[in-house]
């Protein structure tokens, strides 16, 4: 076939009116209204709009009215299902058929079967437009059409989108608008490390001597991307560490995140300035991190700006991957899954998690050898956070567990620096290069989780659920690029900022019906004497790509009926039977009864009823009996993605 088949682009559009079904056996919408958060407004509407299941051969589209507001885009029709009824997740925040604004990433307008990028911030000028064609950052596409909408709704709407989608400052974001009373719950569980005394309570526990907290940068006055308390060598005045903290990019010096009781610690830094040529103040930096070892050890320095990708490489990995588990028919699905293995060796996903997962395990090992390790980079904000979250994943069992994970990403990634703003997107910036670290990470901590099923409290259905919260436009926790942003905004005398916290997942979910399945119910925690850190695969042939995240849009790759979730399922019954049993009470499930669901529950398309024609029944029938792992170690050759794990 040629190349220009995986180009195509079906569309409905510009079918004949008799071509077009509306499923929802109405013939004018006019009255359908979607539910409104607290500060929330409408900004447009389009009524009598078509939408579309992804890939999908089908004529038909469910029928009703498309909103934008300053929240979300939000599509309502008549036979949406009760929402007690629905099996798949239900967020509290968004409705089955709604995204964010913060979660869209390009729009199209559509002009028959052909399609055309649309500049954000700009306005389309033609008065009747046909359809849109959308592509969110958590790879969910979404298909409208304005065919049968009066003129002017469709031209109306896609502008709004354009211009409410992609904010040019952070006031403009729903959180500031956001008017539900918010209690602060997760105060009481997850470490913020806003505070001296989470600081305090990380050395402690950790008992390693030869370093102490530092209020240098009490006000942000020496560095605007660290936190207020930082955590420096013993022997290190603040004057001498402030005039050195200049020396680096980001003026972000040597800093302890982690150690052991035996005085080997976990150490992050920048690089010097690209335009320094004279390194005494690094060699002065790294002296005084030597001399708070107890032993003296010269530490180990991963250079990981030399082996890991960048921020530019890595988001065009990351695109390249999102083309590949994103495509617009069957035909196109067809023709990519005769090379898909090829093509997904060309994105360099998976190589990126390997590079992740290899050298977090190095520098896990010589922690554990007695040396403290040093991860340096440019500004030491991005993959400083990927590599130190894992390793110490790998030998800190508190941070496997549900809020021990949390705490985690919160002082590495939140505390530390990571700037979210720019990465994820949320902010439209010239200056800013988006490139998604955080979900490389949370992909490589789903790797671990496949090779160690019995070590993690949290479960893979957590990990999607956190990515899919970083692109909501309410929680702080993602919205900022440092901690000083999120104090200036909390501070603003014009329009303060509520700080919600995404570790409040009640704000989200219901705690018996959702939250119950981010707990893994073969999770055992044991004591600290029978505790081993844990020794990952890290080459490209142990690692598999992470179907509920990647593919839970594409509905002919889900396994009606079938998959590991079904496993899932049965442990959690046994669970509640053991549990019930110990308490002499009934067992209470959450779950629904094994065969009932598709193997990307919670997530997936299920609400469109989705027939996905005979090509693809057919295709699913013959190769999706050699779903076992990228390893073909029982000799099978296949290059199907719908050999990937589900």
């Amino acid at each position: 076939m040629s190349d220009k088949m995986t180009n195509s682009f079906r569309s409905y559009v510009g079918l004949d009116d008799q071509d077009l079904q509306n499923t929802s056996g109405e013939d004018s919408i006019t009255e359908l209204n979607p539910r409104i958060l607290a500060g929330e407004v409408v900004i447009a509407e389009a009524q009598n709009v078509l939408m579309f299941a992804p890939v999908s051969e089908q004529k038909h589209g469910k029928s009703g009215t498309l909103y934008v507001t300053n929240f979300k885009l939000s599509f309502v029709t008549t036979d949406d299902r009760a929402q007690e009824d629905s099996l798949s997740q239900q967020n509290s925040l968004l409705a089955e058929n709604e995204v964010c604004l913060s979660n869209v990433d390009i729009v199209y307008q559509v002009f028959g079967d052909k399609k055309k990028k649309l500049i954000p911030g700009s306005n389309v000028s033609t008065n009747k437009v046909k359809g849109i064609y959308i592509i969110c950052k958590n790879m969910r596409v979404l298909s409208f059409s304005f065919k049968f909408s009066p003129v002017g709704h469709g031209k109306m709407l896609t502008n709004a989108l354009l211009h409410h989608a992609f904010p040019s400052r952070h006031h403009l974001l729903f959180a500031y608008d956001y008017r539900e009373p918010y209690y602060y719950a997760c105060r009481h569980l997850t470490s913020m490390y806003r505070d001296v005394e989470d600081w305090q309570n990380e050395l402690e526990n950790s008992k390693c001597s030869g370093w102490r907290i530092s209020s240098a940068n009490r006000n942000f006055e020496m560095s605007f991307s660290l936190p207020m308390w930082l955590i420096v060598p013993e022997s290190l005045p603040d004057k001498q560490l402030i005039r050195a903290a200049s020396h680096f990019q980001g003026h972000r010096p040597p800093l302890w995140v982690w150690g052991t009781s035996e005085g080997a610690a976990l150490v992050r830094m920048a690089e010097l300035h690209a335009t320094t040529t004279d390194r005494t103040q690094e060699n002065i930096m790294l002296e005084q991190v030597r001399k708070s070892h107890p032993g003296r050890r010269v530490p180990h320095v991963l250079e990981l700006s030399r082996e890991v990708p960048t921020p530019k490489e890595l988001q065009t990995s990351y695109c390249k991957l999102r083309e590949l588990c994103t495509p617009e028919t069957i035909r196109q699905l067809w023709v990519q899954d005769s090379h898909f293995m090829s093509q997904l060796e060309l994105t360099r996903w998976l190589h990126s998690v390997s590079l992740c997962l290899c050298k977090a395990s190095e520098a896990a090992t010589h922690l554990l050898k007695g040396f403290t390790v040093v991860l340096q980079e440019s500004e030491g904000r991005d993959m400083c956070c990927v590599i130190s979250s894992l390793c110490q994943l790998l030998l800190v069992p508190q941070y496997r567990t549900l809020v021990g994970f949390q705490a985690l990403i919160q002082k590495e990634w939140v505390s530390l620096g990571h700037p979210f703003s720019s990465r994820l997107g949320h902010v439209l910036r010239s200056s800013s290069e988006r490139s998604p670290e955080l979900l490389l990470f949370l992909d490589c901590v789903w790797q671990l989780l496949q090779q160690f099923p019995i070590e993690f409290e949290f479960t893979e259905t957590y990990l999607t659920t956190l990515w899919d919260s970083a692109h909501i436009s309410i929680f702080e926790t993602f919205l900022f690029d440092c901690e000083r942003d999120r104090d200036v905004a909390a501070k603003d005398p014009q329009n303060p900022l509520i700080l919600r916290s995404v570790w409040d997942w009640d704000e989200q979910f219901s705690e018996a019906r959702d939250q119950e399945l981010f707990h893994n119910p073969l999770f055992r925690r044991l004591s600290k004497s029978s505790v081993s850190p844990l020794s990952p695969r890290c080459g490209v042939s142990s690692l598999q790509l992470w179907a509920q995240c990647y593919y839970r849009w594409l509905p002919p790759l889900e396994i009606k009926r079938g998959g590991r979730v079904q496993v899932e399922i049965i442990t959690r019954a046994l669970a509640a039977q053991i549990q019930a049993l110990n308490q002499g009470s009934e067992p209470v499930l959450c779950c629904p009864q094994p065969g009932v669901v598709g193997s990307f529950f919670p997530f997936g398309q299920s609400g469109f009823g989705v027939n996905t024609g005979a090509a693809a029944v057919a295709l699913l029938g013959s190769q999706l009996t050699l779903n076992t792992s990228f390893l073909g170690g029982d000799g099978l050759d296949s290059q199907s993605l719908l050999n990937a794990p589900d």
